[in-house]
């Protein structure tokens, strides 16, 4: 972010140090210490040419890290840890982010690892170096957005920090024509920013003169020094703006003479912005900016160096009361924030925070990253990667949920100027900020035959919420299991059947602990229609089809039996069946297996004859070796069995056995 950073919010410089400075650095050290990175570099460029001490070195690579000349910085720092290798944990860190702004991954990475060895407990190396996802997804992954360049508005200046304001938008600039801006800084030698304002008919993609873009403010709002970042009230009747620690014509310095920022309020009264006001947390000795109002009006996030941050700046909410008070600034703690700079936070109307940070894993120093707030505590953020993020520096991003139309601050290679102005479309809210689903349970189970405990592939599942409704229909699987994944706390009836199967239910709960796994078995009983005989083998379920003794005609009550078996059969045409029949033990068994065989296949020929397919039926004669009793002829066995002739009709007997279901 080119010369915006300084600009926008004042970190925290007045820790460093003055060890090193002699009469030769004294002009530069002078515009160091007074945050004129420009003047600085250029006088400490100058010095190194001929002395290039460690002091000179170090201050040099700092002058180019903080005006956002990473190239630059790569190179001053390059030499310093070439010449000087023992240096302290912070540079080892710019040095890292330097390099990786200037797209050298891989020696980034390496610098980076340095910097979290030599800092273990500092979170930007322990996000830089245990990061699920890689650079590679961030850089070259499925983009969630497209990103264009807003050219017509954009000049060679630094331009950045959109607000949607009806059929205008709002935008920080330093840009030339203002009357109500005369004097230049010298961080970086530009104008102090300003608030403009242009019609969103007016901007375009390709470059224009700019001549549509206008001042947004009277002199009550605007001074000659910073203003920026602009928010509203959700009335429009409050405005809340970032401008420099001057209000009414009084400028003012903290206890080491810098100017920090504030955060001022102004209300829209007789069509007129009026009665300019700092609020209540700020102070002379640290800065606050860069103000979001949720669209509830209820909270103010902001950022701010305050005593008690995490980093060099970090983001706040306050809550705004009815009567207009302001309650105690909060900080979002450490999964927001980082001991590095997390700035510029957007609150969207889903209330998913968006910041800009360079203590995330990011692709750039400044990359653009997203969070919501589940159960009181915010989540990890997620990186909204490429094309949002560059090698250097994004922020300012902000997003319309309705229209997923916003915009996005940067100083990418190919833009217009310092920070250029990107309209942003939203393809696809990035997974890890959508709203997250209300805990889940798992409910599982398996389908089985009641009497074997055999698995029932195929059987179906109708799941109905506590109304009766429908909620889910599944089959189980090869093996006969099911799984379904339902909200916890929730009342439902799970209903499991099978064809030829009686049904089976089962009414549940689930639990308020998402980890419960609940197991449910389903024993389908056969219906009516089938039957087990006695070596477990389905049948049709039939009074028993006898014959008379040495015969294979079809009685008159087996045709009564057998017409019910046709029946079934067209009831459920994908029955394939074997006609297997069998005799008493009276006679020669190979007599018997004959015997038996006829009968099948005269069982068999009745069935077909009613309108059967053949392919679905067969039969198979099993003489006298699968007797129901030992009903046995006393001259073939040894084990003489004395049996009435009813005995012996039992076992004369044709089963009709499923082979296919």
């Amino acid at each position: 972010m080119k010369k915006t950073i300084q600009i926008t919010i004042v970190l925290l410089f007045s820790s460093l140090t003055i060890f090193g400075q002699t009469k030769e650095t004294k002009k530069a050290d002078v515009h160091f210490e007074n945050l004129s990175y420009a003047l600085a570099a250029e006088e400490y460029k100058k010095l190194a040419e001929d002395n290039a001490t460690e002091h000179v070195l170090k201050r040099l690579g700092d002058s180019y890290y903080f005006n956002v000349k990473m190239q630059e910085a790569s190179n001053a720092y390059s030499k310093l840890f070439a010449n000087f290798p023992t240096q302290k944990p912070e540079h080892i860190f710019r040095y890292a982010q330097a390099l990786r702004a200037t797209r050298n991954f891989n020696e980034s990475d390496a610098w980076m690892k340095k910097f979290h060895e030599a800092k273990k407990k500092d979170s930007r190396g322990v996000h830089f170096t245990n990061h699920e996802v890689t650079l590679n997804e961030l850089k070259n992954g499925k983009p969630n957005y497209t990103v264009s360049n807003l050219r017509s508005i954009n000049t060679v200046n630094s331009d950045f920090g959109v607000t949607d304001y009806g059929n205008t938008i709002l935008f920080s600039s330093p840009r030339k024509g203002n009357v109500f801006v005369k004097r230049s800084h010298t961080r970086n030698n530009k104008n102090f920013l300003d608030i403009y304002k242009v019609l969103k008919e007016k901007i375009t993609t390709t470059e224009g003169d700019n001549s549509q873009v206008r001042p947004m403010f009277t002199d009550e709002v605007n001074s000659k020094y910073h203003e920026s970042s602009v928010t509203f009230s959700p009335d429009r009747q409050t405005m809340y703006f970032t401008r420099n620690n001057y209000n009414n014509g009084v400028y003012k310095n903290d206890k080491k003479g810098y100017n920090n920022l504030k955060i001022y309020k102004a209300v829209w009264v007789y069509n007129k912005w009026t009665n300019v006001q700092e609020l209540p947390f700020n102070s002379d000795e640290y800065s606050t900016g860069h103000p979001s109002v949720s669209k509830d009006g209820k909270k103010l996030y902001f950022v701010s160096d305050m005593p008690g941050s995490i980093g060099e700046t970090d983001i706040y909410e306050v809550a705004i009361n009815a009567d207009g008070s302001f309650g105690t600034p909060q900080n979002l703690g450490s999964e927001v924030n980082t001991e590095g700079r997390e700035m510029f936070p957007f609150i969207s109307d889903e209330d998913v925070l968006y910041f800009s940070s360079d203590g995330h894993f990011g692709i750039g120093a400044l990359d653009v990253f997203a969070t919501r707030k589940e159960k009181g505590e915010y989540k990890t953020p997620v990186n909204l990667k490429a094309p949002v993020n560059s090698p250097l520096d994004d922020f300012a991003f902000s997003i319309n949920p309705i229209t997923k139309t916003g915009y996005l601050s940067s100083n990418r290679e190919g833009g217009v100027g310092d920070d250029d102005i990107y309209a942003v479309v939203e393809l696809e809210k990035p997974e890890a900020i959508v709203v997250k689903p209300p805990c889940m349970q798992v409910v599982s189970g398996v389908v089985q035959d009641k009497k074997f405990k055999n698995p029932l592939p195929g059987a179906k599942l109708v799941l109905k919420n506590a109304k009766g409704m429908v909620v889910k229909e599944a089959y189980a699987n090869a093996k006969a299991m099911f799984t379904f994944t339902l909200p916890c706390n929730q009342q439902y009836t799970l209903n499991a059947t099978k064809e030829y199967y009686e049904p089976d239910t089962a009414s549940f709960v689930t639990t308020k602990n998402k980890e419960l796994q609940l197991d449910l078995i389903f024993a389908l009983d056969i219906i009516s229609d089938f039957s087990y005989n006695e070596r477990g083998e389905l049948i049709i379920k039939i009074k028993p089809i006898y014959f008379d003794y040495n015969k294979a005609n079809i009685r008159p009550d087996a045709a009564v039996e057998l017409n019910h078996i046709v029946s079934i059969m067209k009831k459920y045409p994908k029955l394939v069946i074997r006609s297997s029949s069998h005799t008493d033990a009276r006679g020669k068994a190979s007599y018997n297996e004959a015997l038996s065989d006829r009968r099948a296949k005269s069982s068999v020929a009745y069935i077909i004859e009613k309108g059967i397919s053949p392919s679905r039926i067969s039969g198979k004669g099993f003489g006298e070796t699968r007797l129901v009793n030992n009903c046995v002829d006393n001259d073939k066995h040894t084990n003489r069995v004395k049996c009435s002739k009813e005995q012996h009709q039992a076992n004369r007997r044709t089963e009709f056995v499923i082979v296919k279901m």
